[in-house]
């Protein structure tokens, strides 16, 4: 019962995310106006609001104009509902919990506006950034040296590749890893580092094995950070412990 409950509540934010993910870039409030058609811009109700459920009763359609839905609103909303039930799996109720569901929020709005716009919007990761900070000292999980020393690293790295590759690396990237840094520490942002270029370079490769994309198309990064970041919260001291037994 407690799973379908986290799940719905996922389902929920997951909606409120997707304000997020299409206002944040054209600079407008994720609060006014209310939810509206994009098409007729008429006022939605709760019964049009029903995360997912509606847009399948509906037909992915618009009940007032008939016009279709994109269905990535529907695809978040499911997104967000299966991390949230799966940051529950993993913690189960408690402060832990909440953190975890905070910095998940957060990943997915990041990810999706840089696939959409190419764009990792300072705004968002000044909250997401304070967020983590906050966080972890309430939680006593990192102390501010730690978070300070993540961040500068991780951020670090990203910057000197930027350098070498000269704009390989985006601005928008670096700070994302340097925000990273504060929620993770030290150890985990450097293997968030390792994931995301390990994923990146996977899916590039098929992406140009299978002419999705050309090697002159950009492809944003921040997705495979966010993934990799959210590996690395959920199971980054398993992960770590696992490798060092490997080593003499």
């Amino acid at each position: 019962m407690l799973s379908m409950f986290m799940f719905f509540i996922g389902s929920v934010i997951g909606s409120f995310l997707n304000v997020c993910i299409y206002r944040l870039p054209q600079n407008e409030s994720v609060v006014t106006p209310a939810s509206h058609c994009l098409q007729c811009n008429t006022p939605l109700t709760a019964r049009d609001l029903i995360p997912i459920m509606s847009y399948l009763l509906l037909g992915g359609k618009c009940r007032y104009c008939g016009k279709p839905y994109s269905p990535r609103y529907a695809l978040v909303e499911l997104l967000t509902g299966l991390l949230f039930l799966w940051c529950f799996l993993c913690f189960g109720a408690g402060i832990e919990l909440v953190t975890a569901l905070l910095f998940t929020s957060f990943l997915v709005i990041i990810a999706f506006i840089d696939y959409d716009h190419q764009l990792i919007l300072d705004k968002v990761l000044v909250w997401f950034a304070g967020a983590g900070v906050v966080a972890k000292l309430y939680t006593g999980y990192l102390l501010i040296g730690d978070m300070l020393l993540a961040a500068v690293t991780g951020g670090g790295v990203l910057l000197f590749l930027a350098i070498i590759t000269r704009g390989g690396m985006g601005d928008g990237d670096i700070k994302l890893v340097a925000a990273l840094g504060l929620w993770l520490g030290l150890e985990p942002i450097m293997l968030t580092l390792f994931l995301a270029f390990v994923l990146g370079g996977l899916s590039s490769a098929l992406l140009l094995l299978f002419k999705l994309k050309t090697r002159k198309d950009f492809i944003p990064f921040a997705p495979f950070i966010a993934i990799a970041g959210f590996i690395s919260a959920l199971y980054g001291v398993e992960v770590i412990q696992w490798y060092f037994q490997f080593l003499p």
